[in-house]
């Protein structure tokens, strides 16, 4: 068996070696550049309650799916997502600027009879009401709303 003569260190080997690793390099930026990394979350609702199936946690991407209760994610409706990501608006102000029940880390305590309690949370903070809450803003009801629509739906779960 005969072995190569080791090649000096600006020799070819010493070319192919350091040509690989720029290559190697720009691929990687490149696919973090395309998304190559986990979709970003639109926000994560938990959702509890005295009910049976009340406990649910929600977590809802901007690439059009949602997890419930740490399961793989599942693709949602294009409404679904629309609707999410109108919520996130919502929540965190329209436009730049703009001041949400998030960005104030909205807090409403429970009215009468509630059945379940919300807490959401995202990019700029955290909300937390009840289906019965008074004063609720519409995005409240709304993500009720889209978090009993993702469930049943996509998630195949019973509420």
């Amino acid at each position: 068996m005969r072995r190569r003569a080791p090649t000096s260190v600006g020799g070819v080997d010493a070319i192919r070696h350091s040509t690989r690793g720029a290559v190697a390099l720009v691929l990687t930026a490149v696919l973090a550049a395309c998304g190559g990394g986990p979709p970003a979350d639109l926000f994560l609702v938990t959702r509890s309650g005295d009910i049976p199936g009340a406990r649910l946690v929600v977590r809802v991407t901007d690439d059009g799916q949602a997890s419930c209760n740490g399961r793989a994610l599942v693709a949602i409706t294009s409404k679904d997502l629309i609707d999410g990501r109108q919520i996130r608006r919502d929540l965190e102000g329209e436009d730049e600027g703009d001041i949400g029940p998030a960005d104030k880390g909205l807090s409403l305590p429970p009215g009468p009879m509630a059945v379940f309690r919300y807490v959401v949370r995202g990019q700029d903070g955290t909300v937390s009401f009840s289906d019965t809450s008074a004063g609720q803003p519409q995005a409240f009801r709304d993500i009720a709303a889209l978090t009993r629509r993702i469930a049943k739906g996509a998630c195949r779960l019973p509420r």
